[in-house]
């Protein structure tokens, strides 16, 4: 049984987006980077991903420099080779070469600790579809209140 814990999650991502597929991608890091996402200091907020030259490059992504570190400390915001399968790679590749569509980093996470993160397939959300997922959640939000208030009267 593998070990997860999660380090940073793209909130934003859930709400810009309407997910297609998820993917799961080792990541290269340097030393002070791996060491600074075990302090949880990463923001996946604006980060996606390219494929260049066959490879998988995570971009936008801030790990924020080690507390702990020297001068050789990492730059917070460089590109980040991602460890895919090739037939993998194709695949996204054909995908995202289609009109609309694009990868972006859901999660990073520490999987027997060795850094993961889980892209998405993703293609972007209208103004309207936005607005209804906050409608809808703020129904069910209320709903949940009503219920709870009416079962504290019994």
């Amino acid at each position: 049984m593998a070990k997860i814990r999660t380090i940073a999650t793209n909130r934003k991502a859930y709400h810009d987006y309407h997910i297609e597929e998820t993917i799961e991608a080792g990541i290269v890091l340097t030393g002070t980077e791996i060491k600074s996402i075990r302090e949880g200091k990463v923001n996946l907020r604006d980060g996606f991903a390219i494929i260049r030259d066959g490879e998988v490059w995570l971009l936008n992504v801030h790990i924020a420099p080690y507390s702990g570190g020297n001068r050789m400390n990492h730059e917070p915001k460089r590109e980040r080779k991602l460890l895919l399968h090739r037939r993998e790679i194709n695949r996204l590749a054909g995908r995202v070469q289609e009109k609309g569509w694009t990868l972006v980093p859901l999660r990073l996470y520490l999987k027997d600790n060795i850094a993961k993160v889980e892209l998405a397939l993703v293609r972007g959300k209208r103004q309207y579809d936005k607005r209804q997922a906050i409608a809808k959640r703020e129904a069910e939000r209320e709903m949940r209140r009503s219920i709870k208030q009416l079962a504290r009267e019994y």
